[in-house]
């Protein structure tokens, strides 16, 4: 696992990879907040909120596919956490 999920998320490009919701698939925004649940994107002016826990998602076009579910918790608290490697 890439450092990548240590850092924060606001101002980056964020590409939804997996979703039940097949609308969600293929959604890129910029990341312009973050709750403890919740992802909000700005996606060509409009604001779309996404719940981290059933998204898997990409930052920057990096390779590594991030499960959502693995980062719901507050920001500052993902910073330092420890993740298990796959």
């Amino acid at each position: 696992m890439s450092d990548s999920i240590h850092m924060p998320f606001l101002a980056r490009n964020l590409t939804v990879k997996v979703s039940p919701d097949a609308h969600l698939v293929g959604l890129t925004g910029t990341v312009v907040g973050e709750t403890r649940r919740t992802i909000a994107l700005d996606v060509g002016g409009e604001t779309k909120t996404l719940a981290k826990n059933v998204i898997e998602f990409t930052l920057d076009n990096e390779g590594e596919l991030i499960q959502g579910a693995m980062v719901c918790q507050r920001p500052e608290d993902r910073i330092h956490r420890n993740y298990r490697r796959n």
